[in-house]
């Protein structure tokens, strides 16, 4: 890859700027000072540096977030503030995107990357991926709702949904449950429980595939994937 435009991909400027580096003899390779902007170089395998500190060049970025409600998972918007705005300017500089998308009063688990492959194959209806959510309802979840929802529901606009596996944690007048779906259609765990007459008051995204929410992140806050959760979600997905 040309030097200014590995420089330029990892955020040290555009190539104009990253040109007054090298004329600053900032930049240097396997200890050497250089000048040529349009040199190639492999950053696996030689020591880029810039004012001696190591460039590592990176293609992908993988950030697992905890979303807040009142942000909308989008990339940019006129009016209401994106997960994207939530991020770091160097992160943001990747260009990356929210996979797939939670209600703007929705909390958890948001993946957020700028690698369309993983992106598409995670979000393909084909690819059967799970989601589990975490949800208070307004009204007494009952065995009832477990069989209906196994079989899958009619949403309003006739709609059949594929089954979902709903397990209650708590059935009361206020009742709490966690239920796993492998659609993502607008709404469509809120609208799963108005087809059997229930209302969502408190809904939180736990997981999806083998990714799971880090509950040390507090909401709004966001850390990179681990290797070890990557490596798991490309084989299962």
């Amino acid at each position: 890859m040309r030097l200014d435009k590995l420089l330029a991909n990892m955020g040290y400027g555009s190539r104009k700027e990253v040109k007054q580096l090298l004329k600053q003899k900032a930049v240097t390779i396997d200890g050497v000072v250089v000048k040529d902007a349009a040199m190639k170089v492999n950053s696996e395998t030689q020591h880029v540096a810039i004012f001696g500190e190591r460039v590592h060049y990176i293609e992908f970025i993988y950030l697992m977030m905890n979303k807040p409600p009142g942000v909308i998972s989008a990339t940019e918007d006129d009016h209401d503030k994106t997960v994207i705005d939530l991020l770091d300017p160097f992160a943001q500089h990747f260009k990356p995107f929210p996979v797939g998308r939670l209600d703007k009063d929705t909390e958890g688990l948001l993946l957020i990357t700028n690698d369309g492959q993983l992106a598409h194959n995670l979000l393909s209806p084909k690819k059967h991926v799970p989601k589990t959510y975490y949800a208070k309802i307004d009204g007494q979840v009952t065995a009832a709702d477990v069989k209906a929802f196994a079989a899958g529901v009619t949403l309003d606009d006739g709609y059949e949904t594929k089954p979902g596996q709903l397990v209650i944690l708590k059935s009361d007048i206020e009742s709490e449950i966690e239920l796993t779906i492998q659609e993502g259609k607008f709404h469509q765990v809120k609208r799963m429980f108005e087809a059997v007459g229930k209302k969502v008051t408190y809904l939180k995204r736990l997981s999806m595939g083998t990714l799971r929410l880090d509950e040390n992140l507090a909401l709004g806050e966001y850390r990179e994937v681990t290797i070890e959760e990557l490596d798991l979600l490309i084989s299962n997905k």
